[in-house]
């Protein structure tokens, strides 16, 4: 179990300097803003939107915020099982862990829409760009979700299966799940929106983001059959198979494929700020 290797010889926390301890899933969320960034940056430039990196900078922000409060209160409204309501101070323990990236994906459009709208940038557009740039943040946020040994996968005899430490189910080796989702939710996402990305001039306003969360929704529909559920809810329904994952997934899937087609109905040209829009 070459993998189980590999998960134990890895710390959870990044370095220390003092009292102050810094944990490679915080240096994750760090690193995905600045990629993000970045992609948006370059695409934004191959797609002639006149967008500055000032510009840029302000929309990332906007959408970090946006992410983690929405990352936070998604948690708490679907996967919080009512503790949250029996202990409101918890919601503010961003350290106990507990984020839905369900809650982020809107909170992400919800603060990115505010500073676009501010700065008369076109919303549909910067959605295009923000998510070709997303799926990097979702890989190194699920390699942190490895590392720290959280939502992992069911029993496995796989040669790639690993033992965490906390599962509290006894000696058995899982599913790394976390690192399913990095490669499909991560890699293949982000190689599919950049390789359409590349086309100039580019596809019409909505192609992204459809293309995005039907890509998320399936992929996260299909990983939670070897992911556990979490602990508090179970599987619904009494189904046996069920999660709150899938429930949540399913509508992306769906969403994302209507705002494709429709997309390439309305075939809407990417602009950048709203001024130089036409029509």
């Amino acid at each position: 179990m070459w993998l189980d290797t590999i998960y134990h010889a890895t710390n959870p926390v990044a370095f220390a300097l003092g009292p102050l301890t810094v944990r490679w899933y915080g240096l994750a969320y760090l690193a995905g803003f600045v990629c993000a960034g970045l992609v948006m940056m370059r695409t934004s430039r191959r797609w002639r939107l006149g967008l500055t990196s000032d510009e840029v900078l302000n929309i990332v922000v906007g959408v970090a915020f946006g992410v983690i409060v929405g990352a936070r209160l998604g948690y708490v409204l679907f996967y919080g099982a009512g503790y949250y309501l029996a202990n409101p101070i918890k919601i503010l323990a961003f350290n106990e862990g507990g984020m839905s990236f369900h809650g982020g994906l809107v909170g992400a459009i919800v603060g990115g829409a505010l500073v676009c709208r501010q700065m008369r940038i076109s919303i549909p557009t910067v959605c295009d760009l923000a998510v070709i740039g997303a799926p990097i943040g979702l890989f190194f946020g699920r390699c942190a979700n490895f590392i720290n040994g959280e939502l992992w996968g069911k029993p496995t005899d796989l040669p790639w299966g690993v033992m965490f430490s906390n599962t509290g189910g006894g000696y058995v080796y899982r599913h790394p799940s976390q690192l399913y989702e990095a490669i499909l939710e991560g890699i293949v996402i982000f190689v599919v929106l950049y390789a359409l990305s590349r086309r100039v001039p580019p596809r019409p306003q909505g192609t992204f983001l459809g293309t995005f969360l039907a890509l998320y929704g399936c992929f996260r529909f299909l990983i939670e059959f070897v992911r556990m559920p979490d602990s508090q809810l179970g599987y619904l329904l009494g189904t046996g198979w069920l999660t709150m994952g899938q429930c949540l997934s399913v509508p992306l899937a769906i969403l994302g494929v209507v705002l494709v087609v429709w997309a390439h109905r309305l075939d809407r040209p990417q602009v950048g700020h709203l001024e130089s829009a036409r029509g």
